[in-house]
């Protein structure tokens, strides 16, 4: 598996983590959690744009 494929599949996944802390945090009131769950949110769509880049730059 090509390595912007590998950035773009790891991005969705911490995207994906990050949504669902940041709605745990938030149910059960603790805005640390939250926090963590936006900033997780953000790196996992770094990480998928450098991956898109990757393959942009690899044609």
């Amino acid at each position: 598996m090509k390595s912007s494929t590998k950035n773009e599949a790891a991005g969705t996944a911490k995207t994906i983590t990050g949504k669902i802390k940041a709605a745990t945090g938030k149910a059960i009131g603790n805005p640390r959690l939250e926090s963590e769950g936006k900033a997780d949110q953000i790196e996992g769509r770094v990480q998928k744009k450098v991956g898109q880049i990757q393959k942009v730059l690899n044609q």
